[in-house]
């Protein structure tokens, strides 16, 4: 039996949010500085820059997590790689190569604690099915539920690629379950559109995660050229359809 002391008590560490098994963990203050580092700890502290890890209660289930964003484990947890097989294995390799994301994701299981690595940026926590299917940035994924389907899917053109600047292929997760996403920007920042059978264009990589009903293209900002030239946007990110999208308006 392992009794962990200096969490859930600590003063100085906050829940600020928690879904299902996942608790986010904001540190107030950073009180590992020394006379040199104080007053930038301070001001970082002041402007929201604070350390940020997640703790997973594992009971029994299993949660799939970034290659090397395990800092520590307890009680009887056991990790494995997340592979079905040689196939499973080789799909997995080629999909890391197109999405950037790692190749093998270890998965973690048991019951215990399974504590993540602090990172400076903001933690999302979404319930895959509330999305149908949740299509994410590069960089974005941190951990899932592992009953949470991985699956690479591709633009519907190639235009998306070439000029929207998002990349050919993108991490599209389904089924139902917690994922946990780091965002370049807090909840309190991200706008959300809700479409239906509508339209959003954005001049700029600035969506984050979008439903994998909504068509994303390029277009021009005008039907015509010279509308292009005159309102300076030139190209612009269309997504169309009925779905659900994050966009942060600051990165």
């Amino acid at each position: 039996m392992v009794t962990c002391k200096n969490i859930y008590e600590n003063k100085n560490i906050e829940v600020i949010e928690e879904r299902g098994d996942v608790k986010v963990l904001e540190y107030k203050k950073d009180l590992s500085v020394n006379a040199a580092t104080a007053m930038a700890a301070y001001f970082a502290s002041e402007m929201n820059i604070r350390k940020r890890q997640v703790l997973i209660e594992l009971k029994g289930n299993a949660y799939t997590i970034s290659s090397g964003a395990m800092q520590w484990t307890s009680g009887a947890v056991t990790m494995a790689a997340d592979v079905k097989g040689l196939g499973d294995l080789f799909g997995k390799a080629l999909s890391s190569k197109v999405t950037k994301e790692s190749a093998i994701k270890p998965k973690y299981q048991g019951n215990g604690l399974l504590m993540l690595e602090p990172t400076y940026k903001h933690i999302l926590l979404e319930e895959v099915s509330d999305w149908g299917g949740i299509v994410l940035d590069d960089g974005l994924f941190l951990a899932c539920e592992s009953r949470v389907q991985q699956k690479v899917v591709a633009r519907t053109n190639l235009s998306s690629a070439m000029l929207g600047k998002e990349g050919l292929f993108n991490l599209c997760l389904r089924g139902q379950g917690v994922a946990v996403l780091e965002s370049p920007v807090p909840r309190a920042e991200l706008i959300e559109f809700v479409l239906e059978n509508d339209e959003v264009r954005i001049d700029g990589n600035y969506a984050i995660a979008w439903s994998d009903t909504l068509d994303f293209r390029v277009e021009k900002s005008s039907k015509s050229l010279i509308g292009s030239a005159v309102s300076g946007e030139g190209l612009v990110n269309v997504y169309r359809g009925t779905g659900r999208m994050l966009m942060a308006p600051i990165q």
